[in-house]
């Protein structure tokens, strides 16, 4: 008897180890059951991975910075709202709002009884603890190497989903190739070496872009770094100066990228001395509603859209 009662705790522990997943993140190492229904995303950037794995209408909470008290009705978005923006490309079921990630409604959380939440993070950031005891919860630093390939790989294996995964990569990696032999036919090098990204944000301050945030994808397209800077804030970039921007060569493409809604400072730059300067060597390139700042959504968009924008200036 002690056999076969022995043999079946082995089966059975055998079982549940094939059910769940072990997966070390930038923010720990977390256990949990594979293909969950609830998810929460903290962000934009965990929501574009997982519609791009065609999940995201199990996402039953969403966290934005983006959301404005009139976009939201008893504590969901409005399905007007869920129209708009990159919010269109996804097939989202009547999320609830769960704040944004500084300060997210714990209880709200807690309340939507997720099996997973998903979250961009960065050093110093808050509330990891209290989210693991809601749930599973795996983040990933932005400023990381290749980080959203990660975070879609991971999801990938949580989902059972990894030749998805690496399809929508390769896709990125295909549009990129396409698009630097549109750019290269077009001469766009021999006029452009180099590219820097800069934010400007509204009431005067500009950043500039060396990790993440638009400049890998240029980099993908074949241009090189107009500028680097030793040290950077979160691993994303750094503020810079008007003298910085008034020295860029003029073999340097400058894209303006400018943040969202009220940050959107483009047109007051533009109108600046440091603005008229580099009008002539500047395209703007304006991200969708509610868009991630990265992931491999967001990649097509940006090699297709700064393509665009680039072989439009070239024939002015």
């Amino acid at each position: 008897m002690k056999r076969p009662l022995a043999l079946s705790l082995l089966l059975s522990l055998s079982v549940a180890a094939a059910q769940t997943l072990t997966l070390k993140h930038d923010e720990g190492t977390t256990t949990l059951k594979k293909d969950p229904q609830r998810i929460v995303v903290m962000d934009e950037e965990a929501l574009g991975w997982l519609t791009a794995l065609g999940l995201s209408e199990r996402v039953v909470g969403l966290g934005s910075t983006y959301l404005a008290p009139t976009d939201i009705t008893a504590g969901k978005l409005k399905p007007e709202v869920l129209k708009r923006g990159f919010y269109g490309q996804t097939k989202l079921n009547n999320p609830a709002y769960i704040g944004d990630w500084q300060t997210p409604n714990l209880e709200t959380i807690l309340a939507l009884r997720p099996d997973l939440i998903v979250r961009l993070t960065w050093q110093g950031n808050q509330n990891y603890d209290k989210l693991s005891k809601i749930a599973p919860t795996l983040g990933y630093q932005e400023g990381g190497s290749g980080f959203w390939q990660k975070g879609l790989r991971d999801l990938a294996r949580v989902f059972g989903r990894q030749t998805q995964a690496e399809q929508v990569i390769k896709q990125v990696a295909d549009v990129n190739r396409t698009n630097a032999r549109k750019l290269l036919a077009a001469g766009a090098f021999k006029k452009y070496s180099k590219v820097v990204v800069v934010a400007p944000f509204a009431g005067g301050s500009n950043w500039l872009y060396t990790t993440v945030r638009l400049i890998p994808d240029l980099r993908a397209l074949g241009f090189k770094d107009g500028l680097k800077l030793k040290e950077s804030s979160l691993g994303v970039g750094a503020a810079i100066s008007d003298e910085a921007l008034l020295g860029l060569s003029k073999d340097t493409l400058v894209v303006l990228f400018p943040p969202g809604g009220k940050y959107n400072g483009a047109d007051d730059f533009l109108k600046t001395a440091v603005g008229q300067r580099l009008k002539d060597q500047s395209v703007v390139y304006l991200p969708e509603a509610f868009s991630p700042y990265s992931g491999p959504l967001v990649s097509v968009r940006n090699s297709n859209e700064v393509t665009r924008l680039i072989l439009e200036k070239l024939k002015q």
